[in-house]
This record gives C-alpha cells, structure tokens and sequence, in this order.
C-alpha cells in the first residue's frame, strides 16, 4: 500500500462507511491512537506524519467491530485485503 493522501482517505472512508468516526486530536497517546468503542470514535494523534496514520490506521480495523454489509463494493474490497494482510502478519 502507498503512504499518500489517498490512501489515507480510502482507509477512512471505511471507518466512515462502518459508522466510525474518525478524529485527529493533539493528546498523550502511548500508541498513538484511542478507540471509544461505545461512541464508535477513533481518535488519533493529530502530529501523525501521512504515513504514520495509515499505518496507525491499519492497525486498528481488525479491532474494530465493522460490518462488511454496510461497505461499497471498492471500499469492502479494501478492507478484506487490510483484513487478509494483518491475518497474514500475525502468523
């Protein structure tokens, strides 16, 4: 996956399409990111470089509770492939 701006706004177009919002706020997050899972809210650290939100951002769907019927086609395309990608690291 390319580190652009596009990129970034695909993978937060998944967030958004599965009733996530996603907000970039300055704050002491160890990670980098914080998940409300209640309120359905990401926020990441809003210093993050591009690249350093993608990959933030890649880390953090496979936890979230996403439903694939909600995505577009493009987008469902793009998260199965961040799905199959971290079930692949993680073996």
């Amino acid at each position: 996956m390319k580190y652009t701006q596009a990129t970034l706004e695909k993978i937060e177009k998944i967030l958004e399409e599965g009733e996530y919002i996603v907000r970039y706020e300055r704050g002491t997050f160890q990670s980098g990111y914080c998940i409300l899972d209640e309120k359905r809210v990401v926020v990441l650290n809003k210093f993050l470089q591009t690249e350093g939100r993608i990959n933030t951002l890649l880390d953090i769907v496979p936890q979230l509770n996403i439903t694939e019927e909600l995505l577009t086609p493009e987008t469902k395309k793009i998260y199965q492939e961040i799905i199959a990608k971290q079930a692949t690291a993680t073996e």
